[in-house]
């Protein structure tokens, strides 16, 4: 006798997408949401906020062989939670591509809206941040502290991907879908302002200051995605916004007058 589940025999209760949705989040935004708030607890406890500083990204080992290792197993096992939600939807049935909008079936529009939301969502990351320097609120941001290694460049390139796939993948169309199939009949300004809270959340690690910009920018974007429909625009975006900050952010701080 067959024991294996067609995509038709799954079961599709609320409940079972409840827990899907409690498992997913725990073990990626949700977990680093909890470790970002009691983050953001130990810094207050240690002295104004605007005098310390938050590293995004530093070397795993001294020995530039192994930090290379590291950053790049590093990068391979947190993409885990992204391969696990199109599979997921893949066992459901669906193509998890075609239904989050993640492929090339319209690369000219999704590379000229994503480039519009990295200006728009760079310009106010500067402004917000510089508020939050000026308030005592946000930490000094240090994007990435890894030495002058050449194999830094595509690390931090292969890392803004991370992140860029992750957040916008999981946080946004995963979490709309499955928000639609939990609460049919509640208004999806629900889903987006819950998925907002959560990411600025997992960004409180930075102060107060990066949080209130990444609530800002996650009600944007999830504005962005129920009105086209497609996460990839997001990823760009995100991406953009990543390897500017990881590769010009004293730059454009210094430009900016904000220290």
């Amino acid at each position: 006798m067959r024991s294996s589940a067609s995509p038709e025999m799954l079961p599709r209760t609320r409940r079972f997408y409840a827990w899907e949705v409690a498992v997913v989040l725990a073990l990626s935004l949700g977990r680093s949401a909890v470790y970002s708030v009691l983050a953001l607890a130990e810094r207050l406890t240690q002295g104004a906020l605007g005098e310390q500083q938050a590293t995004l990204h530093s070397s795993a080992s001294p020995l530039p062989v192994f930090d290379v290792i590291y950053q790049v197993l590093d990068n391979v096992f947190a993409l885990m939670p992204v391969v696990l939600v199109l599979y997921l939807v893949f066992l459901h049935g669906e193509n998890p591509f075609r239904r989050f909008g993640l492929d090339l079936r319209r690369p000219v529009a999704d590379l000229l809206l994503g480039a519009g939301l990295f200006v728009l969502i760079g310009a106010g990351t500067v402004v917000v941040y510089g508020l939050g320097r000026s308030a005592g609120l946000t930490a000094e941001l240090v994007p990435a502290d890894l030495g002058e290694g050449w194999w830094n460049v595509p690390v931090l390139v292969l890392t803004a991907a991370r992140h860029a796939l992750l957040e916008e993948v999981v946080l946004i169309a995963y979490l709309f879908d499955r928000f639609r199939r939990l609460f049919p009949q509640q208004p999806v300004w629900v889903v987006i302002i819950a998925a907002a809270v959560l990411r600025g959340c997992y960004h409180l690690y930075q102060g107060i200051g990066p949080g209130i910009g990444n609530l800002l920018m996650g009600l944007v974007f999830g504005w962005v995605y129920h009105r086209y429909g497609r996460v990839m625009p997001l990823v760009v975006a995100h991406f953009l916004l990543d390897v500017v900050a990881f590769f010009a952010f004293p730059l454009i701080m210094a430009a900016a007058g904000i220290s």
